[in-house]
């Protein structure tokens, strides 16, 4: 996490939870006067927090181009969603601000592809915000310490079997592509990130001397 690339409009990520809500609420005050579009991802967890709800009011009341996208695995870390989230219902939340808002299947890359572009083009048409709750799970653990006891057997087995790569390649080849084209595709892809793990393992450490961050210090 923590990675940033402004060439191409990632700002970056944060370990304060919630934290990327107000940092695209800023985007979006430039993107409204570039005619750009701001998004914002997070988790379930970062709705019950400050952030959310002052960024989606002040988002409403400037009518900025932002796309807030809830992450919704169900699990704040350890934590089930519906313990702690009043209501059950994170998209419903943006009605009190008067925001648009959606329930999107997060393992169908068509459902997404679709609920996004809606939001992009109300934003880009100066509508304002959009909220879209997305729901997922979680494969594994929160990180690789955490076996994730706590979650149900028969609830993890039956989000597996609605693994989103699993839900593509069913759609890909219903539509006409072959399992050889995929395949090939999976093992292009496969190489691609063999080939990045081994460069970067590869690479020489950064010289803080020669590091644009350094510019900004001097």
């Amino acid at each position: 996490m923590n990675v940033i690339d402004l060439e191409h409009g990632l700002i970056g990520c944060y370990g304060i939870v919630g934290g990327s809500i107000a940092g695209a609420l800023g985007a979006g005050l430039t993107a409204k006067r570039e005619g750009g579009v701001s998004a914002a991802f997070f988790g379930d967890g970062a709705v019950n927090h400050g952030y959310f709800h002052e960024c989606l009011n002040m988002a409403k009341v400037l009518s900025l181009p932002v796309v807030f996208v809830c992450e919704n695995n169900f699990y704040g870390e350890f934590t089930p969603m519906a313990t702690v989230t009043a209501g059950g219902d994170i998209a419903a939340r943006a009605r009190g601000y008067d925001v648009p808002s959606a329930v999107v299947d997060g393992n169908d890359l068509w459902a997404v592809h679709a609920a996004a572009s809606r939001a992009v083009a109300r934003a880009r048409g100066g509508d304002g915000p959009t909220l879209l709750e997305c729901q997922t799970y979680r494969h594994y653990g929160h990180s690789k310490s955490d076996p994730a006891p706590y979650r149900p057997k028969e609830e993890v087995e039956r989000w597996m079997a609605r693994d989103p790569l699993k839900i593509a390649r069913a759609r890909l080849m219903h539509e006409g592509v072959s399992e050889a084209q995929i395949t090939a595709v999976e093992q292009a892809t496969s190489t691609l990130i063999d080939q990045a793990v081994e460069n970067a393992r590869a690479a020489p450490y950064p010289d803080p001397a020669f590091e644009a961050a350094a510019e900004f210090s001097s």
